[in-house]
C-alpha cells in the first residue's frame, strides 16, 4: 500500500466556550487533517496538539510543516505493507509524535477503506461499546462548576475529571467531593505542579480520588516516581508518555498506576497498541484521551478504546459538547448516555466547512 497523494489542511474550529486549563485558554481548536489517496481509495486522519506549544512542544504549525515539508515528501509513492514499516521509515526524524501520528492514523484508515474492515476491528478491538466520562475545565467560580457537574451526575456519568491549577485546586476538590460524595472523580494537573508541592498532594489523599493525572512536568518520569511513593492516591501519566520507550521506562520506575493514551501524543495508533500491551502486561489499566478534535479524531479514539485493557472511561465527547457544527460528518453522538459505539466508516470533512475553517493547505 502506498500514498499516491497527500493533502494537508491546517484548520481552526471555533469552540462554543473557551477550554481553560493550567496552561491557558483555547477559543478554537487548531488541528491538522490529512487526506491520503492510493489508487481509487481515499482516507482521512486528524492529529491535534493545539495552536501553540502549550500541551506539547509541538503545535499545529509545526505539525503542518513536518507533514508537508519533511515527512510527507519522504514517504509519498513508497510502499508500506505494515504501519510498522511506515514508522520505521519516519524513525530517522526525532520526536514530533503528533506529526508522525497524522500519517500513521492515515495509514490505518486507508487500510480500513481498502479492506472494507472497520477500524476498530483492524486494531483488534474486543468491544462494541465504549464508556466515556465527563470532563470540566476551570470555571469562573465553584458554584458554576457544581451546577455543571450536577447535570452530568444526574445523567449517569461513570466518572468525572476536574482540571486544576494552583489557586483552583484544594477548595474545588473539597466542594466537589462534599457535594457529590458517591461519584468517582480524578483531577488533571496538566503538569502544573512540582515535587515541592508534596504537602498539597498529601492533603488531598483523604478525598480518595481515582487518581491524579500528570501532576508534574510534561517530560518528567523520575519525580513522578518519587511522588508516587510519597502519597496514597494513584498517579496517571499523560503528557510524559509520548512514545513506547517512555511508557516502558515509566512502568519500570513505578511512576504511575494508570496511563492515558492519546493517539496523537504517542505517535499514532501503532504505538498506542504497543503501549497498551506493555501496560496490560504490567497490570496497569489505560484509558483513551483526546484533544477536543472533530468527529474524525474522536471516532479514531473510540475505535482504539475498544481494545482490551481500556477499562477506565475515556475522554470522549459528543460533537455538541464543543462545536455548534462539527467540521467532520457524521457528528459524534452518544449511543446512550456516556456510551459510544465505534463506527464502521470514519467521519470525513464537510467540504463547505473545510473550506471555511482552513487556514492553509498543501498537496503532495
Amino acid at each position: 500500500m502506498k500514498f499516491d497523494e497527500i493533502k494537508i489542511y491546517h484548520v481552526a474550529m471555533p469552540l462554543i466556550q473557551p477550554w481553560i486549563t493550567s496552561y491557558g485558554s483555547d477559543y478554537e481548536i487548531h488541528s491538522i487533517l490529512t487526506n491520503v489517496k492510493s489508487s481509487e481509495y481515499s482516507a482521512w486522519s486528524e492529529t491535534c496538539a493545539l495552536e501553540l506549544p502549550t500541551y506539547s512542544y509541538e503545535s499545529a504549525s509545526s505539525i503542518f510543516h513536518n507533514i508537508s515539508e519533511v515527512f510527507g515528501p519522504l514517504i509519498i509513492g513508497k510502499k508500506f505493507e505494515s504501519s510498522e514499516d511506515l514508522n520505521n521509515e519516519l524513525s530517522i526524524y526525532k520526536g514530533n509524535p503528533f506529526a508522525k501520528a497524522g500519517l500513521d492514523i492515515a495509514w490505518w484508515n486507508l487500510k480500513s477503506e481498502i479492506s472494507n474492515i472497520p477500524l476498530h476491528v483492524l486494531l483488534g478491538g474486543s468491544r462494541d461499546t465504549v464508556s466515556a466520562g465527563a470532563d470540566f475545565g476551570i470555571e469562573k467560580d465553584i458554584d458554576t462548576l457544581l451546577e455543571k457537574i450536577n447535570i452530568s451526575v444526574e445523567n449517569g456519568a461513570p466518572r468525572i475529571k476536574l482540571k486544576v491549577k494552583k489557586g483552583w485546586d484544594f477548595d474545588v476538590i473539597d466542594a466537589v467531593k462534599s457535594s457529590f460524595p458517591k461519584s468517582i472523580f480524578h483531577i488533571d494537573c496538566n503538569g502544573g505542579y512540582f515535587l515541592e508541592d508534596l504537602n498539597f498532594f498529601k492533603s488531598i489523599d483523604k478525598y480518595q480520588l481515582a487518581f491524579i493525572e500528570q501532576p508534574l512536568s510534561f517530560d518528567d518520569l523520575l519525580d513522578h516516581s518519587k511522588l508516587a511513593k510519597s502519597i496514597s492516591t494513584p498517579l496517571c501519566l499523560d503528557e510524559s508518555i509520548n512514545s513506547v520507550e517512555r511508557a516502558r521506562q515509566a512502568i519500570e520506575l513505578n511512576a504511575c498506576k494508570y496511563i492515558n493514551i492519546k493517539p496523537g501524543r504517542v505517535g499514532g495508533l501503532t504505538n498506542a497498541i504497543e503501549i497498551n500491551k506493555l501496560a496490560e502486561n504490567a497490570g496497569i489499566p489505560v484509558w483513551v484521551g483526546g484533544m477536543l478534535e472533530s468527529a474524525l479524531g474522536a471516532s479514531t479514539c473510540i475505535a482504539l478504546a475498544t481494545l482490551n485493557n481500556f477499562t477506565y472511561p475515556g475522554d470522549l465527547f459528543p460533537s455538541e459538547r464543543f462545536y455548534k457544527d462539527d467540521l467532520c460528518k457524521p457528528e459524534n453522538k452518544f449511543d446512550s448516555p456516556y456510551i459510544f459505539k465505534p463506527l464502521n466508516k470514519m467521519p470525513v470533512p464537510d467540504e463547505v466547512l473545510l473550506k471555511k475553517y482552513t487556514i492553509k493547505s498543501e498537496i503532495l
